[in-house]
């Protein structure tokens, strides 16, 4: 008679103490995110009553961030990973101080000041993502990336559902320099947990080549592999065509007929899905089959924002978000976990920002496509074409990338032996 397997630990990760400094200072910075979010949103429509200007806050945002990504993956496989991030969330920090100094004139705030330092804060962070989506990878063993990888989507989640509302409070009770004095905090918090932290130097020592040799090099790698070419370019297609976040406000107003709080609620649909899901797999992960898993997810998510967009009641268009967010939950974790599991650790900094920038570009150019298509079509056949479209392009992955449908997380972990010596401590 065999033993029967033991049941995964849920808690794998959370027993390396780096892991739990590295869990501090990311749920800290998704919450100083969310936070900031809901406040540079809210300020300036406040002082410029213009959708349009808020449009450009977006790019404003989005466009330092991304172009400065690649850079930042070169170098991050160069320095000491945990250095570059010390330093861009200082300056993290300083930008917060700075909002909040200049938040405190109030209705003369200037708007081309905020613009400015939104500009700063998107370098910064385009310079230090990378080094922050290759990091856990040296401080836990092969064997726990998937765990790991659910902690840290897990408390960027929360963060998605808790922070708005955190932030909201503090608008009210403290107008938008307190707000900006919260994200600050926040910021110095995820600081002093990595200070905590040893140093991530370059696993190994890399090549003479030139910086766009090194760029170069990354996206190469990307290309050649199909699994992690696949899954980043299904999720962009899936986010591209399927995301109607950037319509919920329209949805909430003109079809649903709720209140702020009840779009509040839908916006927070897809965090609270993904939250439990994730949770879900730190016990159950997906080690077989885990490529059809993911077409699948893609196809789920497609279903989901279908009946959202075809839905009249509030609570089945929050179920439908809701479950849009299970299946991308699920999609997140498994490209995570591809990219953990097949990108050595002297390329993890330029992978990772070959990564930030097609999840960047899916959700800039998403909005952008959504409101398009709902300027043309109407939100309703818009959302629901997108949700087609993303069926659709599920079912041609799955008939034209084979070895990304034929990938298995299993044999990637049995591959890895854990030589790591990782302390638990």
């Amino acid at each position: 008679m065999t033993t029967p397997a033991a049941s995964p630990d849920a808690f794998a990760a959370l027993r390396f103490a780096d892991f739990r400094r590295l869990l501090v200072s990311s749920a800290s910075a998704s919450f100083a995110g969310t936070a900031f979010s809901v406040v540079i949103g809210y300020q300036v429509y406040a002082l410029t009553k213009s959708p349009l200007i808020l449009g450009l806050l977006g790019v404003a945002t989005a466009l330092p961030t991304l172009s400065l990504a690649l850079l930042g993956g070169h170098y991050a496989d160069r320095l000491d990973r945990r250095r570059i991030l010390l330093v861009t969330r200082a300056l993290l920090v300083l930008s917060g101080l700075a909002f909040a100094g200049l938040s405190l004139a109030g209705p003369a705030t200037s708007v081309t000041g905020l613009f400015l330092l939104v500009v700063l804060m998107g370098f910064a962070r385009g310079f230090g993502d990378p080094a922050s989506s290759a990091f856990e990878t040296r401080i836990v063993p092969a064997r726990v990336y998937v765990n790991a990888s659910a902690w840290l989507g897990s408390v960027g989640q929360v963060a998605g559902i808790l922070g708005p509302v955190l932030a909201g409070l503090f608008l009210t009770r403290f107008e938008a320099s307190g707000t900006y004095m919260l994200m600050a905090t926040l910021y110095a918090t995820s600081w002093f947990a990595l200070r905590r932290m040893p140093r991530i130097p370059p696993v190994m020592t890399v090549s003479e080549e030139g910086m766009r040799e090194s760029i170069q090099g990354g996206l190469r790698f990307v290309r050649k592999d199909p699994v992690l070419f696949g899954s980043m370019a299904l999720d962009l297609l899936a986010v591209l065509f399927g995301g109607a976040v950037a319509l919920l406000p329209v949805f909430a107003s003109d079809i649903l007929k709720v209140s702020p709080s009840g779009l509040g609620m839908l916006m927070a649909a897809p965090s609270v899905g993904a939250l439990l899901v994730m949770l879900w797999m730190t016990r159950k992960p997906p080690l077989h089959r885990t490529g059809v898993w993911l077409v699948l997810s893609i196809a789920g998510f497609g279903l989901a924002m279908l009946v959202f967009g075809v839905s009249r009641t509030f609570w089945l268009s929050w179920t439908a978000l809701a479950f849009s967010g299970v299946f991308d939950g699920v999609n997140m974790l498994i490209r995570r976990a591809i990219v953990r599991t097949r990108t050595p650790d002297h390329m993890r900094g330029r992978v990772g920002s070959v990564s930030l920038v097609f999840i960047g570009t899916s959700n800039e150019i998403g909005a952008l496509e959504s409101g398009v298509a709902a300027h043309y079509l109407g939100v309703v056949r818009a959302t629901a074409l997108g949700g087609l479209i993303t069926l659709a392009i599920a079912g041609g992955a799955a008939w034209r990338w084979r070895d990304l449908m034929a990938w298995e997380l299993r044999h990637e972990q049995a591959y890895h032996s854990d030589t790591s010596g990782v302390d638990s401590t």
